[in-house]
């Protein structure tokens, strides 16, 4: 019988080894979420323009020769000219400087307010979630309490007890902002800790501290950025809010809630003493928020096979 060679025949379709070959690198999980928020415009230009806020807030103050504390009688509610660029308030001092100088005091305190919340919060509701039981309802019972505490009495309470600066202010808007985060963390370890990894780890002896932090908080992690993106710009608003209430810094202290605060009673006869720190904080929060929406898509998993 003549032998067939193997030259006469041909392989119809994939080979063995083609089909077991990965066609696609695998990406991380953050890596996968990197690439797709960097697809979403929107947040891409959320992040531009938080990028030149902070920008000039660092090196704003020092690009006019005029000092933010300084006043000068004589060149008072100037309108924006080539001089002062967005003119003078009521006392001759420079709005451009202030403005800045401004969004120091403001930027700082959103995220001071953040990183309260998160130190807090996530402690608070990861030990909560964590444990569970009797635990989880002592610890809870304690947050809706403090949450049913009237905000504005408390606030008021704290301004007239400690005095109107910048301290007092910080800890009126944290001392109970963490409890949304506490929250949000709590439903993610109760969802988390019951899974096959989580319960590994405890079999090999690793301790609660090991858990929270190698595996519980880091998978969580998304929820939490999201919830801090959002919690700067309340807290910024919320400044502004406490100051049209007189409750804000005292002067010669600028944040954009004061001047939008001062600003508004001559909004009439200089309406740009309003019109540059409103704007501000309007761009400001667009920022932050666009950012969350953009950081919450890209961590949903139900979205990674769209668009």
């Amino acid at each position: 019988m003549q032998q067939i060679s193997k030259e006469k025949f041909q392989i119809v379709g994939v080979k063995a080894t083609d089909a077991e070959r990965i066609s696609k690198p695998s990406l991380s999980f953050w890596k996968d979420v990197s690439i797709r928020f960097r697809k979403n415009k929107l947040a891409m230009f959320g992040i531009v323009l938080l990028i030149i806020l902070i920008f000039m807030a660092i090196f704003g103050p020092y690009m006019t020769k005029f000092d933010y504390s300084t006043n000068d009688l004589m060149n008072t509610n100037k309108p924006p000219s080539s001089t002062h660029w967005f003119g003078t308030d009521d006392l001759g001092r420079d709005m451009f400087a202030r403005t800045w100088q401004g969004a120091r005091i403001s930027l700082f305190i959103g995220v001071a307010a953040a990183i309260v919340d998160f130190i807090i919060g996530v402690t608070w509701g990861g030990i909560a979630g964590f444990k569970g039981g009797r635990v989880d309802e002592i610890m809870m019972r304690i947050a809706d309490i403090l949450y049913g505490v009237p905000y504005l009495l408390l606030v008021i309470l704290l301004m007239v007890v400690l005095g109107a600066n910048l301290t007092t202010m910080i800890i009126a808007m944290t001392i109970t902002g963490w409890i949304n985060m506490s929250r949000i963390v709590r439903g993610e370890v109760l969802s988390l800790k019951n899974q096959e990894y989580v319960l590994a780890a405890r079999t090999l002896g690793a301790n609660v501290t090991r858990i929270m932090g190698r595996h519980l908080i880091p998978n969580a992690m998304g929820s939490i950025l999201v919830t801090m993106t959002l919690t700067i710009p309340s807290a910024i608003f919320t400044e502004a809010f406490l100051s049209f209430l007189g409750l804000g810094l005292t002067p010669p202290l600028a944040s954009w809630g004061t001047m939008a605060s001062d600003g508004l009673a001559s909004l009439q006869y200089y309406p740009w003493r309003l019109f540059f720190p409103a704007i501000l904080i309007a761009l400001t929060i667009f920022a932050f928020n666009v950012i969350g929406d953009g950081l919450r898509d890209a961590l949903d998993p139900r979205l990674r096979n769209k668009g």
